[in-house]
């Protein structure tokens, strides 16, 4: 088992895991042993064999890490425009979480977005934060990026 995640959506529970193994017909033990979970567990199991060697953020490169808070009012875009903004300055996206919840007074519905990411050290971060920024004016949302310490970003994520 290299790497997991776990959580709760929408009061259903799910895990992606990430495996490895030397055996020559791990694929098919897997396959197998998947279809017999959701036999016998009443799972839905989604088994893939990976094509290449999985990424390894931040690997071979100097990266900075960050977090990004996002809140607003809900509308279409948030995710594609803050998604895009990212990918255009070679940022990986390590984990985002999201929640739309109802504000208590009004009903609104308040959309909430953290995402842990890696942004390349040559980077220039000052244009980054303007983006940011202008994407955040033109949404009518707030956008905060904060450095964090790789092993802080890790261990919350």
């Amino acid at each position: 088992l290299e790497d997991s995640s776990m959580t709760i959506l929408g009061g259903e529970f799910a895990v992606l895991l990430l495996l490895s193994g030397q055996s020559p017909d791990s694929d098919q033990r897997l396959s197998t042993a998947c279809k017999r979970l959701e036999w016998e567990k009443r799972l839905t199991v989604f088994f893939r064999p990976l094509e290449e060697e999985p990424l390894r953020y931040g690997a071979g490169q100097d990266t900075l890490h960050y977090e990004l808070l996002a809140t607003g009012v809900d509308k279409a875009g948030i995710v594609a425009r803050v998604a895009r903004c990212l990918a255009e300055h070679g940022a990986n996206i390590v984990q985002m979480h999201t929640t739309a919840q109802p504000e208590p007074g009004s009903g609104t519905v308040i959309y909430n977005m953290r995402i842990t990411l890696d942004v390349p050290s040559l980077v220039d971060e000052t244009t980054l934060r303007e983006r940011l920024d202008h994407i955040a004016d033109d949404l009518h949302i707030h956008i905060d990026l904060t450095p964090v310490a790789a092993h802080e970003q890790r261990r919350t994520a």
